[in-house]
């Protein structure tokens, strides 16, 4: 039973983590666009910067805890 819950634990982490690999994408899209854009708001482009910084935090410990380090 708890291999099974193992199992379906990991693969929600892994759906999460796709989801927040794509926002993080998208927020990159943005904040380039914005970046060339002729009117830039640099209060916007800070957020969006800011935001982007959570999300990668966020990617890298769902990344921890689905590929712990191992040392040999």
């Amino acid at each position: 039973m708890n291999m099974f819950s193992n199992m379906a634990s990991d693969d929600v982490l892994r759906v999460e983590l796709e989801h927040l690999k794509r926002e993080h994408r998208d927020l990159d899209a943005a904040i380039h666009a914005l970046q060339h854009s002729a009117m830039s708001d640099q209060l916007r482009l800070q957020r969006l910067k800011r935001q982007k910084l959570a999300l990668k935090d966020r990617i890298a410990r769902l990344e921890d805890r689905l590929f712990p380090d191992i040392i040999a």
